[in-house]
């Protein structure tokens, strides 16, 4: 029989800024609250947008980016899985909380963050081996630089 398929992706913006806690392990966790809205026709079929609020939970180096580059208002967009917590509450109720738990996330934001001059490029944070000493996602200033262009300047070379 086939395995399952737990995987949520969401284009939203952030509501508020993310919460960050420790673990008693000193894993770094982030939450906060994602907003998607759609377009619906409304019954005089006229459009209206339609917004769903999300849980999103990150862990480790993406909690820490989460941190270091999200704010209220920021475009992201994510992956991650769907998952339900449960625990018993002060007076004994049992509660129960649906969240996202996020794998990754790529910022869509063209805005300028803690000085950044290249604001308008994504930035990633996503799973992988960690860079020393830095806490920055990968984005496109870790790649190295194209070869520059070797052509010659004159026209005279040119076969056609």
């Amino acid at each position: 029989m086939a395995r399952g398929l737990n995987r949520v992706l969401l284009i939203g913006n952030l509501g508020a800024d993310p919460e960050i806690k420790f673990a008693p392990s000193g894993t770094a966790i982030a939450n906060f609250n994602l907003a998607t809205t759609e377009g619906k026709k409304n019954a005089n079929g006229e459009w209206e947008d339609a917004t769903e609020w999300h849980r999103i939970v990150f862990f480790g180096r993406q909690a820490e980016s989460c941190r270091d580059y999200l704010k209220k208002g920021s475009r992201i967009y994510m992956e991650g899985r769907i998952q339900t917590r449960s625990w018993e509450d002060q007076s004994g109720q049992r509660q129960y909380r649906t969240e996202i738990v996020g794998a990754s996330f790529l910022m869509l934001d063209g805005r300028a963050q803690d000085g950044d001059s290249e604001g308008a490029k994504p930035r990633e944070a996503s799973p992988g081996k960690p860079r020393s000493g830095s806490r920055q996602p990968s984005d496109s200033r870790n790649m190295p630089e194209p070869p520059k262009n070797n052509f010659p300047e004159g026209d005279d070379d040119l076969p056609f």
